[in-house]
């Protein structure tokens, strides 16, 4: 394979990192997923599966995209449930937010 060229498993990449496979905090630092310039998650979350308190209002726009299952995103201003493959919702930046995982569900998310 061609040096300019990265192959993996989002999956098993971001293992160690909640999920998290590109970004800043990939070591090394020449890594070609190694950028300040967004994040990227493969989020695998069992039905049931919880962040109840409030995340910190980040500093970055976000995207999550349902790849599947049914996975409920709460922000101050009511609930969004992406239920069908490809639904998303994208939120700017100070906006605090928690989730659950109605059914099994993986989730795309991409901060920048």
């Amino acid at each position: 394979m061609p040096s300019n060229i990265t192959t993996g498993n989002a999956y098993s990449d971001g293992a160690n990192r909640r999920g998290w496979f590109v970004g800043s905090f990939i070591t090394p630092s020449d890594s070609p997923r190694s950028t300040a310039a967004l994040e990227v998650k493969w989020g695998v979350h069992q039905a049931g599966d919880r962040r109840s308190e409030w995340t910190e209002p980040a500093d970055t726009t976000t995207l999550s995209i349902l790849v599947s299952g049914r996975f409920c995103l709460q922000f101050p201003e009511g609930d969004i449930l992406l239920a069908a493959q490809g639904d998303y919702v994208l939120w700017l930046p100070g906006v605090a937010h928690c989730w659950w995982a109605e059914k099994d569900s993986v989730v795309v998310t991409v901060r920048w």
